[in-house]
């Protein structure tokens, strides 16, 4: 039968359910160039309208997955697990769940990615460390992840090429608030890992993609359920992000923030939990034998985890002694300069998506996929709701190129900060998407 892309849109547009060999000769036509742009583009956005069911999205993740490679670590000894974040501000939970698992016994193969609009990237956290390759080869990719137990790299050509084409139309069209697209772009990547666990860190509140409860947990729900359905055994945690998870925000200041709380000289609270939280439910949908909570404490407590990030760094490139030399490899910026309260009172309320949107205007972030940007630049010390402040009380550092932009980096903090009579309690754990049963 011949194949033609219109007849699988049209078939969508008017609320039809496409069969998984409709679904993977569409997407097989997509990476060939069978299929053009402008049907890609009618097919993203049939399915923005119309939905799809959870075996139509199962079906769409696994023929994104088949697009490329698919990584296999049968050969490691111990479980290969990761975890996903759909975004935040001041989120670097990465940089220490990774080595964190690894010196549990787990496998973290963890393929990451850039800052995407207000949210910093893990990716570009790792770039401010001098030397440090986030696009090695293969062998290498695959000799790190054995010897250490954890490597963060980027996304390689080869894996889920669909998603990239599919992605940066569905960027250009509005499409990208889809949840099935969302979640087949989300999780073909994972499964092309070759993955055996995975948590999801589905984020709520004013600095999430989703922000209101009830959206994330749809995204949630849907990422769970497609992940098993595809074989993957994933959980997710919806977890808070009405104030920003560290207290940094920016690139070379979340790398500092992380090692900081890996040596255990300095760990925000928040940050802690929610780390130990995640690290904790993907080792427990591993099979881990005995308290994963407790075992990870031990691991941090013991410097076991410090070990596995210091040789991570080491051996993709980075500076072998980058955790005692910290101050000599990460950058400071020109002028630094503390941001002050002008009135008394209680940190009611903090537009968290606002002090990302300052990060990306000092430099710290993209407005365009080819933009550079600036590992320097950020905040530190940043207060978070609850906290009581008088005229005068810093209420976070900015880390600016110019004075110029270090005042207009304040301005963002002022207007995302309101003062109040008291804060409100968002849950840090709002909710937990489990496995389904059986």
């Amino acid at each position: 039968m011949t194949f033609l892309p219109q007849e699988i849109i049209a078939k969508k547009r008017d609320g039809g359910t496409l069969t998984p060999d409709e679904i993977g000769a569409f997407i097989a036509g997509l990476t060939s160039g069978a299929v053009s742009p402008a049907q890609t583009a009618a097919f993203a956005m049939a399915v923005y309208f119309r939905d799809m069911a959870v075996a139509e999205r199962v079906g769409l993740t696994l023929a994104m997955r088949d697009s490329g490679t698919v990584l296999d670590w049968s050969d490691l000894p111990g479980p290969v697990l990761d975890k996903h974040s759909t975004g935040g501000v001041g989120d670097n939970v990465s940089l220490m769940l990774a080595p964190m698992l690894a010196a549990c016994g787990a496998y973290v193969p963890m393929i990451s990615g850039r800052g995407l609009g207000h949210t910093g990237g893990t990716l570009d956290k790792f770039d401010s460390i001098p030397g440090y390759t986030t696009a090695p080869d293969n062998a290498l990719f695959r000799t790190v992840v054995r010897d250490v137990g954890c490597a963060i790299i980027g996304q390689t050509a080869d894996l889920a090429p669909a998603d990239k084409v599919l992605y940066a139309i569905r960027d250009v069209t509005a499409t990208v608030e889809s949840i099935p697209l969302i979640t087949a772009s989300i999780l073909s990547k994972k499964l092309a890992a070759g993955l055996q666990g995975l948590i999801l860190d589905v984020k709520t509140g004013s600095g999430a993609f989703m922000p209101t409860l009830e959206k994330s947990r749809a995204l949630a729900e849907s990422l769970v359920s497609v992940a098993n359905g595809a074989g993957l055994r994933t959980a997710a945690l919806i977890t808070d992000m009405n104030e920003p998870l560290a207290t940094a925000a920016g690139n070379a200041l979340e790398v500092r923030n992380a090692v900081d709380f890996l040596t255990g000289s300095h760990r925000d609270l928040r940050l802690y939990e929610v780390t130990l939280a995640l690290a904790a439910a993907v080792l427990d949908l591993s099979g881990f034998r005995g308290d994963a909570r407790a075992a990870l404490i031990r691991g941090l407590e013991s410097g076991a985890a410090l070990e596995r990030f210091s040789r991570m760094v080491g051996a993709l490139g980075g500076p072998r002694d980058f955790v005692e030399g910290m101050d000599r490899y990460l950058a400071a910026a020109p002028v630094i300069r503390d941001v002050v309260a002008e009135t008394s009172g209680t940190i009611a309320d903090i537009d968290t998506r606002t002090i990302g949107m300052g990060v990306v205007a000092l430099g710290g972030g993209r407005t365009r996929p080819t933009d550079s940007i600036d590992h320097r630049v950020g905040y530190d010390r940043l207060l978070g709701l609850g906290a009581k402040v008088g005229p005068g009380t810093p209420l976070a550092r900015v880390h600016a190129r110019t004075a110029d932009e270090a005042e207009a980096g304040a301005a963002a903090i002022r207007a995302a900060y309101r003062l109040g009579d008291a804060a409100p309690h968002h849950p840090l754990l709002a909710a937990t998407v489990p496995p389904p049963k059986g």
